[in-house]
Order: structure tokens, then sequence, then C-alpha cells
């Protein structure tokens, strides 16, 4: 018998490929798995495609049941993460997959989510510099938010390199429909999404910017040059006709004199020996379809010499490497597991 770990927010999307990923894991058992509205239901009349899960039901999400656990998992909205690990005891593990402890700057995050500031966890993003550490030794883990990871994962070697500007960073990144969650939206409908790409939260409004420039400032404070710097990053969210999968093209001003073999050589120095990044041979561009039920993220980089700028593209699973797999991965490390147990790197196709 392995590590016993509970999940409160059981029934959503994130929640649900939770609950696949842990069905399989090799060291953890399943324990109290919770959910609000939908207490009481087997965990297969909401996640039928969890055959193996017959036999759980979900519970009310009482911060009691869920303390005899070794490792909390909160896949929860904004706010409810907060108020629920205050009920738990201090020294419990939790590893957070909503945005409650992301945020280092109280100001940035009222602006953004509207409600009292909650604190800072351990930002739960394991390649970046020194994370693992930090992550082993930490009891409350924050997972980044599905487009941050993929945007800070593109961009934290070139800017920790001092290859790209930090006052002028453009992301564009297009997300399936599971990415806004499983609430019946009528924007989510099939016949609003199939067959169209939209455009939504465009001009500096989504939650995840700040997010992606807190960890990116924090990358290139690490480059001599970059003392007093912060990062400006300029995020447009596009709505794909897909359930799951995020694309993005991630673009800065180049520093003078750097080459695309420079900005290759970059990335592949930072991600050699990582089990879940991989660059990609030249002239293969990612896609979702490669990473879709995997942790992996893919990555292309290249110069564009005309316009000054480095693009960086990454695919990820918006519920694999951008929620659930992440969380796993941050548990593995808190519990002293190997960091890639439960976890593959490999995609499901066609």
């Amino acid at each position: 018998m392995g590590a016993r770990v509970a999940v409160a927010g059981a029934s959503g999307y994130a929640g649900g490929e939770l609950l696949r990923l842990l069905a399989g894991h090799p060291d953890l058992e399943i324990g109290p798995v919770a959910a609000g509205s939908s207490a009481g239901r087997p965990v297969t009349d909401v996640h039928p495609h969890l055959a193996g899960l017959a036999g759980h039901r979900l519970v009310p999400t009482d911060a009691d049941v869920l303390s005899a656990a070794d490792l909390v998992f909160l896949a929860l909205p904004a706010g409810e993460s907060a108020a629920l690990a205050a009920q738990l005891p201090p020294d419990a593990k939790i590893v957070d997959l909503g945005p409650d402890f992301r945020l280092a700057d109280p100001e940035a995050w009222r602006r953004f989510y509207r409600i009292p500031h909650a604190g800072l966890w351990t930002y739960g993003l394991p390649e970046l510099p020194g994370a693992r550490a930090r992550i082993r030794a930490a009891a409350r883990v924050a997972v980044p938010g599905c487009y941050a990871t993929a945007a800070i994962l593109a961009l934290a070697p070139l800017l920790g390199a001092g290859l790209g500007e930090t006052d002028d960073i453009v992301i564009v990144a297009a997300s399936g429909t599971s990415g806004a969650g499983r609430s019946a939206k009528p924007e989510l409908q099939g016949s609003e999404v199939m067959g169209a790409v939209s455009a939504y939260q465009a001009g500096g409004v989504h939650r995840h910017t700040p997010e992606i420039e807190q960890a990116l400032e924090g990358v290139a404070g690490d480059h001599d040059d970059a003392t007093g710097q912060g990062v400006t990053v300029s995020f447009t969210p596009l709505l794909a006709p897909m359930p799951r999968g995020i694309l993005a093209t991630c673009t800065a001003r180049l520093a003078p004199g750097v080459s695309a073999e420079t900005l290759r050589d970059a990335l592949a120095g930072a991600y050699q020996r990582e089990p879940f990044v991989h660059l990609l041979p030249e002239g293969r561009w990612p896609s979702t379809a490669w990473t879709a039920g995997c942790n992996s993220v893919h990555l292309q980089v290249a110069a564009d010499a005309h316009a000054g700028r480095a693009v960086v593209v990454a695919a990820i699973d918006n519920l694999g490497k951008g929620a659930a797999g992440q969380a796993v991965q941050c548990a593995n490390l808190m519990l002293g597991l190997p960091e890639t147990a439960g976890l593959t790197a490999n995609g499901v196709a066609p």
C-alpha cells in the first residue's frame, strides 16, 4: 500500500483527470474523493470513463475526512481552496490545482480575482531553476495555471540567458473547451464552438497574465544584465474547437546579435534532462494532438530575423501538464517518490 491521497473537487474535468492518473499510480492509494453538489453519487456516474473506480463514491467536502490522507489535492474554483486549506491541519501536505496561492502580490491578486488575497505557496513548476528542491521541502504547493505552464516553459530559458527582451513579450494561446471548466455555459455548447476559433479576455485582463509575469521576472532576474527589469506580457487567449490541449505562440524581442542556433541551444541546455519537456527536431512544430493524455511539453523555436523576435511554440494537454499531471508530479516530489511515477511522456494518437 502506498501513500493515501484525497481529492476535493473531484467532479470537475481536472478532478476527473486527477482520479484517472491516481488510479494508475503505482505508489498512491485513492482515499476520500469529495465533491460539492455531486456528493453521494458513485464516481462512475460523474466520470463514466473511470470504470476502475466503480467502487468509489463521492463524499461531501469535509476537512476532517480529507485530513486523514497523507496528501490532499484541491481541484476547486478560485477562492474555494483557501477556505478549505484553512480548515486542514497546519502540517497537512496539500497540492492546490486552483489559483488561490499562486500570486505573491496582493494587489495583483485583488485586481484580477476581486477577492481577498490568501497568501503565497511554493510554486509547483518543477522545471524552473531551483524549483524541485523547494517543492520537495514544501508542505503546500500551488500548481501553475495551464496557459502559464506553457508560456513560462517556452520563455524561461531565453529570458534566463538574456536572449530576449523582457518588456515586450506577446503570447497568443489557444485552449480546448475543457479549460473553461465543466459548468454549463452557452458559449461552450457544441453548436457555438465547432468550426470556430474565438478570442476572449483579450487586452491584458486574463488571470494568468500576472502569474506569467511573476514567474518570468524570477528567471530573468537571475541574469546578470536583468537587475531591476520587469516583465511585460501581452496575452491573448483563444478558444479552439477541441476538448483539450493548449498551443501557445510566445514571442519576445531578440537581444542584439542572438541567432536561431543560440535560442535552440538555450532551450536544449535547459531541458536536456527533463523527462517531460521535449524540444522537437528542427522543422517540426508542436501539435496539441501529440501531447493529449500525457504530461509532456513539446517545444519549437525560431528567430524571426525580419521582425527581430524570438518565437517559441509550446503544446501541452491543459488537463495533463497544465493541471492534474503537474499536480501528481509535484505530489511525487513532496512524498519522496520518483518524479515520473504514475505519469507518461507519451501522448495518445490519433
